[in-house]
């Protein structure tokens, strides 16, 4: 369509006009969000400041009342007391500042009950009589508060830190792109003025039904992704039942096709493991109940023999009695061994933090005997992990060299080295020893080295220590030569 002149000078200014203003306003947008970046990083370290505060006025407030117990000089006791205040008050504005971010609220909230103990921990030692000893055991009692406290501080700050780098990030990108815009903004009215009107129009028009397309399909997307999201919770949930309703031949609709099958097989493979767990259960009641009855019923049965025909009996059958007493005596270890081995796993772990050096000993007290010398090496770690799980597994090692070991009297040694993620803890003994072929078979269930006659070997207690390790993604492993002991090592994770 023809236009005369001033037609196209109009249409020119009025496109130069429409691109300044929208120039304009990007330029106003990225003034807007340097000023909103800026008072994200004066926001940040405020934090930090009232972060550093808070654990100088705590320190002040024990080195004060450290300062009073040691020259006796209640200047220093009145000073004490002036800190928690500030320290409450800084806290507050933590809080205050920190409101939007879970993470770091969660850090206040174990803050606020350190300093609660540290606290009460002051308030118990200002009673106290002032004495360079007491400002020493002050100090050494209230070492490991102060550094509970600077660990989570720490925590804080590193946190902050962080989101510093980034908004200060952020603040320099708009500070190098605010006049930019501005810029730009000027340049593309010099070259819309001169750039042909109609191609500009068209082009506009071209790209406002690209635009309105592309929302549409974000639309649509942002609603199916929505729907794959929500599959994904529910999966999360423990609901394996839930399907995707979308026949699009995309690489969406693909996806929803795989998951809809991943939802099928969890769904199968869970019902399935759901119903084994109800045959182990079943199993274990049986073991536990009908088989367990008739063996009490035979020793019973036993005892009525020896109690009323124990001057009828010979030599043999006092032999034969013993040997059947031997052999029930065996089948219930068994039975119970095959229990523990099926509930490893199964059961709910306790969390707690273990001294290893008192559960070892604990355990020594219980299982060996005195005539045997055991060796405890002084540095076995403290750390948090299921503390009965460890113990049965040091139960059944500990067991197993005084029961194998061949002589009444021994020596074993218990020691532990520590990698990057787990310990290795080495039980050793100086009895008869693995030949290396046996290694491996040691640990199946039901396999033993010693003569099936001897009432104690069930063949389950390694498998038993094999299982609850590797149930907790350690390892275990012997090394051993006839004649020359045995070692056993095993892994187990820190976390």
């Amino acid at each position: 369509m023809y236009l005369k002149l001033h037609t196209k000078i109009i249409l020119g200014f009025t496109i130069s006009l429409s691109i300044l203003l929208l120039t304009s306003l990007a330029a106003y947008f990225s003034i807007q969000q340097l000023a909103y970046s800026t008072r994200l990083v004066e926001h940040t370290y405020k934090v930090l400041q009232y972060t550093s505060d808070l654990r100088m006025q705590m320190r002040d407030a024990q080195s004060s009342l450290r300062g009073y117990l040691l020259v006796s000089d209640s200047a220093y006791l009145k000073s004490s007391n002036t800190y928690l205040p500030i320290v409450l008050a800084d806290y507050d504005s933590l809080r205050r500042l920190t409101v939007d971010n879970p993470a770091q609220l969660m850090r206040l909230d174990t803050l606020r009950q350190i300093i609660s103990e540290e606290k009460e921990f002051l308030d118990l030692w200002r009673g106290a009589a002032p004495s360079p000893e007491a400002a020493q055991a002050l100090l050494l009692s209230d070492r490991n508060m102060l550094e509970r406290l600077r660990l989570i501080i720490n925590r804080i700050k590193d946190t902050e830190e962080e989101l510093l780098k980034h908004r200060t990030a952020r603040q320099d990108f708009f500070e190098k792109t605010t006049p930019l815009a501005i810029l730009v903004s000027a340049a593309l009215a010099i070259i819309t003025v001169l750039w042909l009107f109609r191609k500009i129009w068209q082009e506009l028009n071209a790209n406002a039904r690209l635009q309105a397309e592309l929302a549409q399909v974000n639309t649509e997307t942002s609603r199916r992704i929505q729907i794959i999201e929500n599959l994904a919770e529910k999966v999360v949930q423990g609901d394996y039942k839930v399907r995707i309703r979308d026949k699009e031949k995309d690489n969406l609709g693909n996806l929803a096709t795989s998951l809809n099958r991943m939802t099928q097989t969890l769904d199968t493979a869970f019902s399935a493991l759901e119903n084994r767990n109800k045959e182990l259960d079943q199993f274990a009641y049986v073991a536990s109940h009908d088989l367990k009855a008739p063996l009490r019923g035979v020793l019973t049965v036993l005892k009525w023999i020896e109690d009323e025909l124990s001057h009828e009996l010979s030599t043999q059958m006092w032999q034969y009695l013993g040997m059947m007493k031997g052999r029930l005596a065996r089948l219930e270890d068994l039975i119970n061994g095959i229990l523990a081995y099926a509930r490893i796993g199964r059961t709910e772990q306790k969390l707690e933090s273990v001294r290893v050096q008192e559960l070892v000993q604990e355990v020594v007290d219980l299982v060996v005997p005195a005539e045997f010398t055991v060796h405890i090496a002084p540095d076995l770690p403290t750390f948090v992990t299921d503390r009965l799980s460890l113990e049965q597994v040091f139960t059944n090692l500990l067991s197993n060299a005084v029961k194998y070991h061949g002589s009444a009297i021994g020596t074993i040694t218990i020691s532990c080295s520590e990698t990057k993620k787990l310990y290795e803890f080495r039980v050793a003994d100086d009895g008869p020893g693995i030949a290396p072929e046996y290694h491996e078979k040691i640990f199946l269930i039901f396999q033993t080295l010693r003569d099936r006659n001897t009432a104690e070997s069930t063949g389950i207690g390694l498998s038993i220590v094999k299982k609850i390790i590797e149930e907790r993604k350690g390892s275990i492993r012997v090394e051993s030569a006839p004649g020359e002991g045995a070692t056993f090592i095993f892994t187990w994770p820190k976390e």
